[in-house]
Parts: structure tokens; C-alpha cells; sequence
């Protein structure tokens, strides 16, 4: 018996999958739960428009993901330390600030955990930074840590 999942059941599939299972597993097990509904064209149509939803949304991510880093591509963000002497900072610029520097600058939020840094900054120049901002889609920035 086919049938359209509302909810994620092992063994069977994930939600607003259309499976082939067994008529007693169906009419005595799911159904009677709310884990399935048998495979109408209603459900079939319902299933098909939140597919094409879902696809159009995960587009519409990446495009704004690639607009995104084509603004922050290449850019510089200045970062204040204070240090000792030698060239060192009093421990080190994170990618916290580095977010911090980039929404302060640009207006764009970007979480900590994308920030990729080459290596711990812990001393004045400038580092390159990778932000992802998306699976597939990195802007490369420049770190400049100053006085």
C-alpha cells in the first residue's frame, strides 16, 4: 500500500515521503497514529507543491548567500588590540570579533562558527579569513590588526 509519511517513522522513511509499504503495517500502525495518510492524489498533489516550495526557498538561500559574499569578497576589516611589546597581542583576536568588525562595517550578520581563520591571530598584520556563508559558497576577507 502506498502512503504519504506526516512524520519521520524508522524503518520507513522521512515526512512527506511517498513509501510502499505493507497493508496491515499501514491500516493497523501508521494510519491509526497520525504517522501516515493513504496515497490520494490530494496527498500525492500536496506533497509535490511542498517539494517545489522547499526547492524554490533552498535557491532563493543561495542567491542571497552569493550576493552576500560577493559584497564582503575581498574586503578588509579593521581590528583594535592592544599588545606588548614585540609585535604581540595580550592573547588574541577571535572570530567573534571578527564578526563583530564585519557587522560593525557592513551591516551583515554573520555567525562566529563560519568564520574560518588561517591560523590564531596573536600578533599585529594582516590574516585572511574565510566566511561561509552557505555549503559551496566561502567569501574570502582580510583581518587587519592595528593598535
Amino acid at each position: 500500500m502506498k502512503v504519504v509519511l506526516l512524520q519521520d517513522v524508522k524503518g520507513a522513511g522521512k515526512k512527506d515521503e511517498l513509501v510502499n509499504v505493507a497493508d496491515g503495517y499501514a491500516r493497523n500502525y501508521l494510519i491509526p497514529r497520525g504517522l501516515a495518510k493513504p496515497a490520494t492524489a490530494e496527498a500525492l498533489n500536496t506533497v509535490k507543491l511542498k517539494a517545489e516550495a522547499k526547492e524554490r526557498h533552498k535557491a532563493q538561500e543561495l542567491e542571497a548567500a552569493q550576493r552576500t559574499a560577493s559584497e564582503l569578497a575581498g574586503k578588509t576589516f579593521v581590528i583594535k588590540a592592544k599588545g606588548g611589546g614585540g609585535e604581540r597581542l595580550f592573547g588574541s583576536v577571535t572570530a567573534k570579533e571578527v564578526a563583530e568588525a564585519i557587522q560593525a562595517e557592513t551591516g551583515i550578520e554573520v555567525d562566529k562558527r563560519k568564520i574560518a581563520l588561517e591560523k590564531d591571530i596573536k600578533s599585529y598584520g594582516t590574516y585572511e579569513a574565510a566566511v561561509k556563508l552557505h555549503p559551496g559558497v566561502t567569501a574570502g576577507v582580510y583581518v587587519l590588526v592595528t593598535e
